[in-house]
């Protein structure tokens, strides 16, 4: 049975029949209400900055296992300079680059810690929860600061207006959206089949075409569905559009670039990786450069979804990214992890916060529910190497 089709199909895709078997569970606890479109479109806008912070974390824990705890602190701090500046009136554009470069200093900060004077992440990282966490309240002097930038709030989330408009001008259906989801099943068909063909000629296996190409129309029906609800709302939300441009630019990088695989080969064997002639320690501060990066995008993403900066902002990001890539297949040994299982894991979060919320369970169940969930998997995965071995 190891070795069966059946088990291998399950082992493939545990994540994704996990997902499907929680929203099936939570479509009938709470009378369908968990697939209204309102509820669809607040999924992707509340759990923004955890596909953004978990595809940074994913690259963490590629070298080895390796995490970063500051990250919630860092989202706060990087959204309170930003808050501040533009309550100063300073440009929004310039507040936006300032809050980039903030995290990505941070990032580049922790990095030669960790990278150049080998100190263990945990601790690093630990340290920079503490100081900026202390930093964001220096900043805000303890106080809510209210973000009223019109132009922000629309572009990164936050205001009313915080959607594609439609421009065909459809009658009670954003049409515009339709049709985008529409193209974007078919770009994504045809690149799939496309690969097909290419590795056929190249001699590459492609394994069972009817089995591949029922995925792909699977993927495709559920695209066009999703964004068939989303119209039926407001359409596409501004916070989708940075989410997709983050999580399928870093697909692109880890899947074809040199520092993708110099993340992986880390992870895999840092000592062998060492001995190949590639700069270990450069690939450890790349890592925690872009996670503070993506930090900042973070914090961004938080305030205007807030439309406000809080000391309090960030508590308990650095979990939800954690336990997003852990629960979508990353491996808590390194070398093992795609950003397309991690926006399952995320989604996966997403979808018990949300379920539970509207059925009322009190927020410490949730966290008790979410600590069962991750050590599951976390379990799985320890089981599988075990296995393997």
């Amino acid at each position: 049975m190891k070795n069966s089709p059946v088990m291998a199909f399950f082992q493939k895709y545990t994540m994704i029949i996990a997902l499907v078997v929680v929203m099936i569970f939570f479509y009938f606890s709470t009378d369908g209400k968990i697939m209204y479109a309102q509820n669809i479109n607040n999924l992707i806008s509340q759990n923004g900055y955890v596909f953004v912070l978990a595809t940074g974390m994913l690259l963490c824990i590629l070298t080895g296992g390796n995490i970063d705890l500051a990250v919630g602190s860092v989202v706060c701090f990087a959204g309170a300079v930003g808050a501040m500046m533009m309550k100063g009136g300073i440009n929004v554009w310039l507040a936006v680059i300032v809050m980039l470069v903030v995290g990505l200093l941070i990032g580049m900060f922790q990095g030669y810690w960790i990278a150049w004077v080998s100190v263990p992440p945990f601790i690093a990282t630990l340290a920079g929860m503490y100081a900026f966490r202390g930093f964001s309240n220096v900043v805000l002097n303890g106080f809510a600061v209210a973000i009223n930038n019109q132009t922000f709030l629309n572009v990164f989330g936050g205001g009313a207006s915080c959607y594609v408009p439609d421009f065909l001008g459809g009658n009670g259906m954003n049409l515009t959206c339709m049709v985008a989801g529409v193209v974007i099943a078919v770009i994504y068909a045809v690149i799939t089949i496309r690969t097909v063909i290419s590795h056929k000629k190249l001699g590459i296996d492609v394994g069972n075409l009817a089995a591949k190409y029922l995925q792909t129309a699977v993927i495709c029906g559920v695209i066009i569905w999703f964004f068939y609800k989303l119209s039926n709302y407001k359409g596409i939300p501004s916070t989708l559009i940075w989410v997709a441009v983050v999580m399928l630019g870093y697909n692109y990088i880890l899947a074809n670039t040199s520092v993708g695989r110099y993340l992986y080969a880390v992870g895999g064997n840092e000592k062998a990786t060492l001995l190949s002639g590639v700069n270990t320690k450069l690939v450890y501060f790349v890592a925690y450069a872009n996670m503070g990066l993506l930090a900042g995008l973070a914090g961004i993403l938080t305030v205007a979804r807030a439309t406000s900066a809080q000391p309090t902002y960030g508590q308990g990001y650095e979990m939800d990214a954690i336990a997003a890539c852990f629960i979508g297949g990353a491996s808590a040994y390194g070398g093992t992890g795609k950003i397309s299982s991690v926006f399952v894991g995320a989604l996966l979060l997403g979808v018990i916060n949300q379920g539970m919320s509207i059925m009322g369970i009190e927020a410490n169940y949730q966290r008790v529910v979410k600590g069962i969930v991750l050590l599951l998997a976390v379990l799985f995965d320890v089981l599988s190497k075990r296995q393997k071995k």
